[in-house]
C-alpha cells in the first residue's frame, strides 16, 4: 500500500486516542446545543486541555482537534447570525494589526518555501490564529463575558494543577496516556518537569503564571472569592511542578505588577527609569546589557546563556532576517534553532514587519489599558480591574523573553487581547467622541464611573441628549 503524503509536514497517520475522541464529540455536541454566551467555556476547555498533536489524518491533511473545535464554533456562530443575532463588534486597531501580523507572517513563510506543503501548513496556521482570535473576539464583548472567561480559566488551572502534581510525583503524564501516545517527560536535577497537555513544561508553567492576576481579581472583587483562591493556589503549584525558571519568573513578574499598584500614577517615571537603567547597564557592563539574562537561574540548570545568545545572534544577523525572516538561524550558533524567545521568533519567522506588528499589538494594549484606568480615576474597583489586565499583559511580556507560544498557550494570549479590546472599548469611545455627543450603549453602561465622574468624562444617554435639543421653530 502506497503511503499518503502529509501535506505541510507532520504525522502520516491519525493520532487520536479513544478518550480524546469521545471528549471531542462531547464538546462539539455541547458547542452546538448550549446558548451562545456559554460556548466559550467548552471551547476553551477543549483548546487548552486537548493533548498536543491529536489529529485526524485524511487525504494527506491534518484535522487537528483544536481546528475542528474552532471550525464548528464558527459554524455555530454564523448560524446564530443567520437567526438575526449580532455576532460581531466594531473592528479596532488590535484587530487590524493582528490580522496584518498573521497574514504577513504566513506569506513570508510561503515566500521562503515556495511549495504546496508550505501553503497547506500556513493555511492551518491562519485557521488557528485568525480563526481562534476572532472567534474569541466574537465571544468576549462585555464585562459579563470577561468574568465568565476568567472563571473558565480558573477551572482549567485547577484541573491542570491536580493532573500535573500527579505527573510530578508519579512520573506519569495523564494527558499522554489518554491521548494514546504516552509522553516521556524531561527530568531536571532528579525531578520530573511536568508539562500536562502542552508541548513543553515551559509552556505549561507560563500559561498558568500569566493567569495569576485574573484569579487575584476574582478573590479581591468578591466575584467568586473561593474560585479565585483555588485558582491562585493552582497557578502557584503548576510552575513549581515544571522545574523551569521562565514560569517562576513570569509568576514573579505578575506578583511584581500587582504590588506596583500604589505607583500607578507614576508609571511614566517608571518607564523612563527602566530606559535609564538599561542605558546604565550598557555603560558599565563589558557585554551588552541583554547578557544579564545569562545570570537568571531560579531552579538550577537553566539555560539563561542560551536566551542571551539568541538575542545577541538576532541582533548581529539583522540583515539576514529583516526582510522576510530566515530559515538559516540554526547555523548562527549553538542551538540557535531553538527560538525560545517570542520576539526573536517573530523576527525570524516573518521579518522586521512581523516583529514590529507584534510589538505594536503590545504597545496598543498598554496604551488602552492605561487610558481606561485614567478614565475611571477615583473608582478603585474599576481602576483595579484595568490594572489587573495590565498586570496580565506585563507577565506575558516578561514570559516572551523565555519562551515562544507555539502550542495551545497562544489561545490564552488571544483571549487576553480580546479581553483588553472589550474592557477598554468604552474609554476609547470617549476619546474619539465629543463630550456633548458621546453616547454609551446600554450593554456598556455598567462601566460608567461612579460619583459623578460620568458627567466629567462627557458620557450621556441618548434620551438625555435628546432632551437638550431645542425644538425647531
Amino acid at each position: 500500500m502506497i503511503p499518503i503524503p502529509a501535506f505541510g509536514g507532520g504525522a502520516t497517520d491519525t493520532v487520536l486516542g479513544p478518550f480524546v475522541l469521545v471528549c471531542t464529540i462531547f464538546l462539539l455536541s455541547v458547542i452546538s446545543l448550549i446558548p451562545r454566551k456559554y460556548i466559550v467555556a467548552p471551547l476553551l476547555f477543549g483548546l487548552i486541555l486537548c493533548p498536543s498533536g491529536q489529529a485526524l489524518f485524511v487525504g494527506g491533511f491534518h484535522l487537528y482537534v483544536i481546528r475542528i473545535l474552532i471550525l464548528v464554533a464558527w459554524i455555530r456562530l454564523l448560524a446564530s447570525k443567520a437567526s438575526g443575532n449580532k455576532i460581531w463588534v466594531e473592528r479596532n486597531a488590535i484587530d487590524k494589526v493582528f490580522f496584518f501580523w498573521a497574514v504577513f507572517r504566513a506569506l513570508t513563510f510561503v515566500l521562503r518555501h515556495p511549495e504546496a506543503g508550505a501553503m497547506v501548513n500556513q493555511a492551518g496556521f491562519l485557521v488557528d490564529t485568525l480563526g481562534g482570535f476572532f472567534l474569541l473576539r466574537a465571544f468576549i464583548q462585555d464585562e459579563e463575558d470577561i468574568n465568565r472567561v476568567i472563571k473558565v480559566f480558573a477551572g482549567i488551572a485547577i484541573t491542570l494543577a491536580v493532573t500535573m502534581a500527579y505527573e510530578e510525583f508519579r512520573g506519569v503524564n495523564l494527558y499522554g496516556v489518554i491521548g494514546g501516545a504516552p509522553i516521556i517527560d524531561d527530568v531536571r536535577n532528579g525531578y520530573v518537569r511536568a508539562r500536562g497537555p502542552f508541548e513543553h513544561a515551559l509552556l505549561a508553567g507560563t500559561f498558568a503564571a500569566t493567569l495569576l492576576p485574573f484569579f487575584f481579581w476574582l478573590w479581591r472583587s468578591g466575584k467568586s472569592r473561593t474560585l479565585g483562591l483555588f485558582g491562585m493556589l493552582a497557578v502557584t503549584i503548576i510552575p513549581l511542578t515544571t522545574q523551569c525558571s521562565t514560569p517562576l519568573m513570569t509568576y514573579g513578574a505578575a506578583v511584581f505588577a500587582l504590588c506596583f499598584w500604589p505607583f500607578r500614577r507614576q508609571m511614566r517615571l517608571v518607564r523612563w527609569g527602566i530606559v535609564c537603567a538599561l542605558i546604565g547597564l550598557q555603560l558599565v557592563m563589558k557585554a551588552p546589557f541583554w547578557w544579564v539574562i545569562q545570570h537568571m537561574d531560579v531552579v538550577g540548570g537553566s539555560s539563561g546563556w542560551h536566551r542571551a545568545e539568541l538575542i545577541d545572534d538576532f541582533i548581529r544577523h539583522f540583515f539576514g532576517w529583516w526582510l522576510i525572516g530566515t530559515s538559516n538561524n540554526a547555523s548562527w550558533g549553538h542551538m540557535t534553532w531553538d527560538t525560545c524567545n517570542q520576539y526573536v521568533a517573530e523576527g525570524e519567522s516573518g521579518g522586521l514587519t512581523t516583529f514590529i506588528a507584534f510589538v505594536a499589538m503590545i504597545c496598543i494594549c498598554f496604551k488602552w489599558v492605561a487610558a481606561a484606568r485614567r478614565s475611571v480615576e477615583g473608582d478603585r474597583e474599576k481602576e483595579w480591574y484595568f490594572w489587573i489586565l495590565g498586570a496580565a499583559l506585563f507577565s506575558n511580556v516578561v514570559a516572551f523573553f523565555g519562551i515562544s507560544y507555539f502550542d495551545q498557550t497562544r489561545f490564552a494570549w488571544f483571549a487576553l487581547l480580546a479581553m483588553i479590546s472589550a474592557a477598554t472599548a468604552l474609554a476609547r469611545a470617549a476619546e474619539v467622541t465629543r463630550p456633548e455627543t458621546a453616547y454609551v450603549p446600554p450593554m456598556q453602561r455598567h462601566w460608567l464611573p461612579a460619583s459623578g465622574a460620568a458627567s466629567r468624562l462627557g458620557y450621556t444617554s441618548r434620551s438625555s441628549r435628546a432632551s437638550r435639543v431645542k425644538p425647531s421653530v
